[in-house]
């Protein structure tokens, strides 16, 4: 009789959306042990409690993070204990343990300004103060796992369990006739249940060496814009589109200046055996079919 051999996965971040994914997936799992780590349970920014935490586990996927993207324009270093100091201490805890690390990043690591997609080595060069937060976390695992630590790139995300764009729309739809959408920021909207999936299955691979180190783009393929996606959530759900109107990003200035052009591109998921993500319209329909929709009420 073959003896399954059990793995000890770490999720941190496991009360946020990407989180309560990645434990759902995880869940069907008898391969893996897994400790689930809410922001609660875990204080990334404590070094002494993520050594004790990472301990005993083979792999840690790190969907901790501070969110808050204007909120990091006035809040850096706070923005930054979390999204790099804390990262370096999961890294850290990692290389002294041999753990490998599967650390969650974003395309605000770039500059935004591209007309193609950007692929996995283009130069970082972050717009705000959330970006180069989380490109200390990147540029930690670069230098304490450069053997065994992996970074995911992902963007405009959406799901069942937290604040996201899917959901504010159908909201604003209830009490608004019309809805001004921007139409001058392109991106790849991802739904974290198929993102979920995808870093397990990274984990898997990076536990049984098919996977090299170093950084993953992880978004749904094609692109539009965010005027497109509520166009496409309100076809969806039933919704007239034409109550969706095109705008301007100079009509809603922010604290914190946005990427214009968020396009990734994929091409290292083959070398690791791995298919990239699928289309996001076919995914958004995906995920409005799901048991859990990205908003409380299924497709009208």
């Amino acid at each position: 009789m073959t003896r399954l051999v059990v793995t000890g996965l770490l999720v941190t971040g496991a009360g946020g959306m990407l989180g309560r994914d990645l434990v759902t997936v995880l869940h069907t799992r008898s391969d893996f042990k897994v400790t689930a780590a809410t922001r609660a349970d875990l204080d990334i920014t404590d070094p002494a409690a993520v050594r004790a935490a990472v301990g005993g586990h083979d792999l840690v996927i790190n969907a901790a993070a501070w969110t808050n993207v204007d909120g990091a324009e006035d809040n850096e270093a706070a923005a930054t204990a979390v999204n790099g100091d804390g990262v370096a201490n999961l890294a850290s805890a990692c290389a002294a343990s041999g753990a490998r690390l599967v650390q969650v990043s974003t395309d605000y690591v770039l500059a935004g300004d591209a007309c193609s997609p950007y692929p996995e080595d283009a130069p970082t060069a972050p717009v705000n103060a959330y970006g180069r937060s989380k490109l200390a976390g990147e540029q930690a695992v670069g230098r304490l796992l450069p053997d065994t630590g992996y970074v995911v790139r992902t963007a405009w995300l959406y799901g069942a369990h937290g604040p996201n764009f899917v959901a504010t729309m159908l909201r604003l739809a209830e009490q608004r006739q019309h809805i001004d959408v921007v139409d001058d920021q392109h991106g790849q909207p991802t739904w974290s249940f198929r993102l979920a999936e995808q870093l397990v299955a990274l984990a898997d691979a990076a536990l049984n060496g098919r996977a090299a180190p170093g950084v993953y783009h992880s978004t749904c393929a094609g692109q539009t814009t965010w005027y497109g996606l509520a166009r496409a959530v309100f076809a969806l759900t039933g919704l007239d589109p034409e109550r969706i109107r095109r705008t301007t990003s100079d009509r809603y200035p922010r604290p914190a200046p946005r990427p214009a052009y968020s396009v990734l591109a994929h091409s290292r998921w083959a070398a690791a055996g791995l298919p990239s993500l699928p289309d996001w319209h076919a995914t958004l329909i995906d995920a409005f079919d799901s048991p859990a929709p990205p908003v409380p009420w299924k497709v009208a």
